[in-house]
Parts: structure tokens; C-alpha cells; sequence
């Protein structure tokens, strides 16, 4: 009698929503499940995507070029890029995860970039329609940046890293839009709420390679003194465990 062994069936990799690959380089672009819901976002990002293959390649192109006895002995640049949603607030707000990497390197050289979508508008937005006034150096940004650096001096003393808790880490991060890190608006246990702010760090940003990457959260009540009458219609409830648990 012969015994069949069923065994469970392997999940298929995801295939790339845009792909090159040749002798200089090898990228990929993937969207998740629910960005492809929403083809404007969907388009958006497929759009910035291949801009930022093209730019890749063109440059990788260029390098073996140069050095071609460099990429015979180990092949093309690896690029890989990934867009994610991160919550959805209001039945409007749409934050996505924007993660990349080139993987050829001794250590993965990563990054994150963070979208705030409306979809009412159509278009990428920022935080400043929830906050009265965001001025480089003014309160809310320089509020928002004291909260940040207390958040991840307490995060780094849980990891065992407080030694790297210092100013000199924090040095690029500004009170600014622009400098103070990539942000998103956190999932809340109130529907349709967020409870915050989170920001993401890639490794090097705030510590050493080996520290890895940063996810600080900003509870919304820190930031209600600066909150606009839209700001606090869409916060509200507090950060789910889960969410903690999986952004570290």
C-alpha cells in the first residue's frame, strides 16, 4: 500500500507589478493588495516606481560602463521596492509604507519614504491640513520633535542601545516637514480613527546599521494643543497592541 504525504502548498511569490532586469540590474516594484484597490493611488505609485527603476538602471548602466570587470565577478545591481498601506482614517486618509532596497551590498542598503494619500482629492498630501500652524522651528514641529527624541530614547533604552541616545544621532533630524522623518497616521481601536503619529527611521538614520530601524510612535494627545478642526475630527482611540508589535 502506498502512503500519499500531503503537504501544505507553498505560497506563491509575489509577482512585480514592474520588473527589469539585464547584465547591469535587476529591479523590482510591488504593490500591496489593497493599494491596487484604489487605481489612482495604484497609478501614482506604479508611476513613481518606474521613475525610480529607470533612474537605477540607467545608472547602473553607467557604472558597468566604467568598471565592467566589477560586475562580472558579481553580477548587476538588486533593487527592490515596495509600497504598502499602513492604515486607512476617515474612509480618506491613506498612509502608505514606501520601502526600497538595494540588496548587493555586504549589509542591505534600506530606506522607507512615507505617503499620506486623499482620496477625496486624488493626490498626495502632508499632516499640515490636521495642525494649526507647521512652520520649520515653530511649536508643533518643535512640540512633535521633543516628543519623537523622547520616544526613541525610551526605545533605545529597551533594545539595550541608550549609549547611542545622544544629540549627535539626532543631529539631521530638524524640526521641519521635511527633516523630521518619514511619518504616517497609526491605526487606532477606534474605527476609522488614528491614535497618532508614527515615524520611520531606516538603519543609520537615528543609530548604528545594527540597531535596524525605528518605528516611534506619537500618541494624538501629545499633539492636541495644535490640533485643527479636521485634525481632531480624524483622532481619537489608542494604538492597537498588534500594530506595536509588528512595526518593531
Amino acid at each position: 500500500m502506498l502512503l500519499c504525504l500531503c503537504l501544505p502548498a507553498q505560497a506563491a511569490d509575489p509577482k512585480p507589478d514592474t520588473t527589469i532586469k539585464n547584465a547591469s540590474i535587476e529591479a523590482s516594484v510591488y504593490l500591496d493588495d489593497r493599494i491596487k484597490a484604489d487605481s489612482a493611488l495604484a497609478a501614482d505609485c506604479l508611476a513613481e516606481g518606474k521613475t525610480w527603476i529607470d533612474k537605477n538602471a540607467a545608472e547602473a548602466a553607467a557604472d558597468r560602463k566604467q568598471e565592467p570587470d566589477l560586475f562580472k565577478d558579481r553580477g548587476g545591481y538588486s533593487f527592490e521596492r515596495k509600497y504598502s498601506e499602513r492604515s486607512v482614517v476617515d474612509g480618506r486618509y491613506v498612509s502608505v509604507r514606501d520601502d526600497y532596497m538595494n540588496t548587493h551590498g555586504a549589509h542591505p542598503n534600506s530606506d522607507v519614504n512615507t505617503i499620506l494619500w486623499d482620496t477625496t482629492a486624488k493626490k498626495r498630501i502632508s499632516i499640515r491640513p490636521f495642525f494649526t500652524e507647521t512652520a520649520d522651528n515653530g511649536p508643533t514641529l518643535t512640540a512633535m520633535r521633543k516628543a519623537v527624541i523622547a520616544a526613541l530614547n525610551a526605545e533605545k533604552k529597551r533594545r539595550d542601545a541608550g549609549e547611542t541616545a545622544t544629540a549627535e544621532w539626532y543631529k539631521e533630524m530638524k524640526p521641519t516637514l521635511l527633516k523630521i522623518g518619514a511619518v504616517t497616521l497609526a491605526p487606532s481601536t477606534e474605527a476609522g480613527k488614528s491614535s497618532g503619529l508614527t515615524f520611520h527611521y531606516p538603519p543609520y538614520a537615528v543609530g548604528p546599521y545594527a540597531e535596524g530601524q525605528y518605528v516611534i510612535f506619537v500618541p494624538w494627545e501629545t499633539l492636541k494643543p495644535y490640533l485643527t478642526p479636521e485634525g481632531a475630527k480624524i483622532f481619537a482611540g489608542a494604538r492597537p497592541k498588534g500594530d506595536a508589535d509588528e512595526q518593531q
